[in-house]
């Protein structure tokens, strides 16, 4: 086998149609395209989003809603959660990394710490923001909730 004599496989390539070829090709006379109007002829194009004249879908569907630019997103994570985590690896101190080890958090995610469940350690907690109730459970617990920006 060399290059001059590979073939490819049998029935693996076909020849393309040749339209407009006459009546005996069985696409002569209009090549396909149907009789008369735009798309008949050569160089037709569309618009993006044209249904033909009818009312297209984008201006059919209201408008809804918006997107806020100045939204911050948080991560919540509670504080039964930072309770197993200390309890677990023999935490005091839980910071961003330490979750970010965990895998709560991904590389650029902000924490918010909420208030579900108890916390019987003392934790001093490092996060973006705190809920009210989640300060008040750490502070209750002896430990300190520090915010980071």
């Amino acid at each position: 086998m060399d290059l001059h004599n590979l073939t490819p496989a049998a029935g693996s390539v076909k020849s393309n149609k040749r339209k407009g070829r006459g009546s005996g090709s069985g696409m002569g006379g209009t090549s396909t395209r149907g009789h008369k109007g735009a798309k008949s002829r050569s160089g037709y194009a569309h618009k993006i989003g044209f249904e033909g004249g009818q009312m297209p879908i984008q201006r059919r569907l209201p408008k809804f809603g918006f997107k806020n630019i100045n939204k911050i997103e948080y991560k919540a994570i509670n504080i039964d959660t930072l309770e197993i985590l200390a309890q677990e690896n023999q935490l005091s101190k839980i910071g961003i990394d330490d979750l970010r080890q965990a895998g709560f958090i991904s590389k650029n995610q902000l924490v918010k710490i909420l208030g579900r469940g108890k916390l019987t350690v003392k934790l001093d907690v490092e996060a973006h923001a705190f809920s009210k109730s989640a300060e008040n459970a750490i502070v209750g617990a002896g430990g300190t909730a520090v915010k980071i920006s």
